[in-house]
């Protein structure tokens, strides 16, 4: 098979800036130093209630995570306040957000309620900052969004986690689970039943690993935009060429 010719020449390109501009490369797909720490999970839930149908899904998540050789945390909301409603140093606010950092995948798990995700969840994302100074919390960490049903299903909430999910710039694996009828679905020990929506429990978090396997050593590199190195040359610009201090 004849190979294509691929020009390493830059078309008329005025509006870019070519010493910023890097053109992607195979090799820097292929992690030179691999990770050997079991992959580390950050598991959220929607729900404040005692017998928490999100809460016993994220649980049966974990368990399977663990079964497939990840660390995982999973973070209680009681007690963390609205945001804005107390400085970030709260200790529940420091809590979670020292497991975002710590994490390298995550799990949302939501109840639907009034066809959107819960208060509670959307609490718990929105107390995770985009920057904590040169710290990106989330950016280029996996993820995984599932959601819980009263009534027949629905994909209401796991629709807009994905949404949150690309607004943090995080990897939302395509998989996702909906569990309808969610008081159907567990015994009286709160362990998941036997079903196609157990199945695809195993499916989502299985793929969920295999992403996190697959990016977490090259991250940095996916994350590495033009319009940020761009935007940090110019900030060092203005940093040595100013006239005074």
């Amino acid at each position: 098979m004849r190979r294509a010719n691929v020009s390493t020449s830059l078309p008329d390109l005025p509006a870019l800036n070519a010493e910023l501009f890097k053109l992607p490369k195979p090799e820097k797909l292929r992690a030179t130093d691999a990770s050997t720490h079991a992959p580390r999970f950050l598991l959220l839930y929607g729900s404040l209630r005692e017998r928490s149908y999100s809460k016993l899904l994220t649980l049966e998540a974990a368990r399977l995570l663990e079964a497939m050789g990840g660390e995982v945390r999973v973070f209680d909301p009681h007690g963390l306040p609205l945001p804005d409603g107390a400085p970030d140093s709260h200790p529940k606010v420091v809590e979670l957000r020292e497991l975002a950092q710590w994490a390298e995948g995550m799990v949302w798990t939501s109840p639907e309620r009034h066809g959107a995700m819960t208060g509670i969840m959307k609490a718990q994302i929105d107390w995770i900052p985009l920057s904590v100074g040169a710290v990106r919390p989330t950016q280029g960490k996996t993820l995984a969004v599932m959601e819980v049903s009263g009534g027949s299903q629905s994909f209401n909430a796991v629709n807009q986690l994905r949404i949150l999910g690309r607004w943090m710039r995080m990897i939302t694996i395509p998989n996702q689970s909906s569990v309808a009828k969610a008081f159907m679905e567990f015994d009286d020990a709160g362990r998941m039943k036997p079903s196609a929506y157990y199945d695809r429990v195993v499916d989502v978090m299985e793929e969920l690993m295999k992403f996190t396997l697959l990016t977490r050593d090259i991250a940095p590199y996916l994350v590495d935009r033009y319009s940020e190195r761009k935007e940090t040359a110019e900030e060092l610009s203005r940093r040595v060429n100013q006239r005074s201090i």
